[in-house]
């Protein structure tokens, strides 16, 4: 390994520990950062990329604190501060940066949008954060391991890492997370596990890392670099010459499915309805044209191949009405358009209906006469349209 890049690495890692940790006991901290090391091969064969002057693609994809939140400028966002990392460490080297979170989004939606907004870029790293956005359940982690599986499947064999952030209760998905990262041999880092005992202790206030109950600050942006870099700087420390590098693992078979492995994301100009009584394209971000109703009755029908379908729709603080979603003669489910809370909108995902029969199905999506109370209207807004276990049809 050169001697120079050597240096550098440890001088940028040591950077954002020391500008995060401050008096901080910085290698305990850090220390406790480390879930585990997992299997190495890939991040060796990407680190090799990079120091062989290949352009290298770093990526991230998660939720608002991925997006970057209440950090104080795109710099201090960790995703940029681990680009930071690669470019410092490799000079000569092309690295291009993708960050790929949106706000309240959890791995669900990141499943089904992966391939057109992480996977076309052909990342060559990817860091995926989405311990506070999905709950600590088997199907957040059934969908982790749908995005996980579509990033390493990639023919440019990517190198993967899960990072676990957390609320202001020390709370996270770690748990079944963690089940998925170590089937995978996934390296996993935990600002959870380096930070909340300092937290507990007393010897660091919640406000020292965070700028609300979710949000890490510039400071808690990071640490989180920081414990992603010092994975990197490990295996880059210990990197055999490129004859002698590791052999890839195989994709493993799933641990829970592959159903979200195969996945398809429309909003309304990639799927038009089958039949439509009262519904108006309309445009909203994050996912461009959307499909919007006001009066009660309205109907929208499209049709869909799958075996699980769900749905994306706007949920807000504001005169928002209900619609009830069906697939075929499935349980209707609701869908409730306000939303309580005074910070702002988001996107709400909806499992629709699950475990189909291959082929095709009928989903429909009418606008209620009920709403809520705190509600003067009844306008909804529909953003996608999703299908899962499409095996084959990749």
């Amino acid at each position: 390994m050169d001697v120079k890049l050597s240096f550098i690495a440890a001088s940028l890692l040591w950077g954002l520990m020391a500008a995060a940790a401050g008096a901080q006991d910085e290698a305990q901290i850090a220390a406790r950062s480390l879930v585990t090391m997992g299997d190495t091969s890939r991040l060796q064969h990407v680190l090799a990329k990079a120091r062989r002057g290949e352009e290298v693609v770093v990526a991230v994809i998660g939720g608002s604190i991925t997006a970057g939140a209440v950090a104080t400028t795109e710099e201090s966002r960790w995703g940029n501060l681990v680009a930071k990392w690669w470019r410092g460490t490799f000079p000569q080297t092309s690295i291009r940066f993708i960050n790929a979170g949106i706000g309240a989004t959890g791995s669900n939606l990141g499943a089904h949008r992966a391939p057109s907004q992480l996977l076309i870029h052909k990342p060559g790293f990817v860091v995926a954060e989405y311990g506070v956005n999905d709950g600590n359940t088997q199907d957040a982690a059934e969908t982790l391991e749908g995005l996980t599986r579509q990033i390493l499947r990639l023919p440019n064999r990517p190198a993967m890492m899960l990072l676990f952030t957390m609320n202001n209760a020390g709370g996270n998905a770690q748990e079944w997370h963690g089940k998925i990262g170590e089937h995978y041999g996934l390296p996993m880092v935990s600002f959870r596990d380096a930070l909340w005992p300092e937290i507990e202790a007393g010897r660091m206030k919640w406000e020292d890392v965070e700028g609300d109950v979710v949000h890490p600050n510039d400071r808690g942006h990071a640490y989180c670099a920081a414990f992603i870099a010092r994975v990197l700087s490990a295996v880059l420390t210990d990197l055999p010459p490129d004859d002698r590098l590791p052999a890839l693992s195989p994709l493993p078979d799933p641990l829970l499915s592959d159903v979200f492995e195969f996945t398809s994301f429309a909003n309304a100009d990639a799927l038009q309805p089958a039949a439509n009584q009262g519904w108006q394209p309309g445009d909203m971000w994050p996912f461009g044209k959307t499909w919007e109703a006001s009066a009660p009755g309205s109907a929208l029908e499209f049709d869909v191949e799958g075996t699980c379908v769900s749905v994306a729709f706007w949920r807000i603080k504001g005169d928002m009405g209900r619609a009830r979603a069906q697939v075929d003669d499935a349980p209707p489910v609701t869908l409730e358009g306000w939303f309580e809370a005074d910070w702002g909108g988001y996107s709400s995902y909806q499992t629709v209906a699950r475990d189909l029969l291959p082929g095709r199905h009928r989903l429909r999506i009418e606008v209620l006469p009920d709403r809520a109370e705190q509600s003067n209207g009844h306008k909804f807004v529909l953003q996608l349209v999703m299908t899962a276990g499409l095996k084959g049809a990749h």
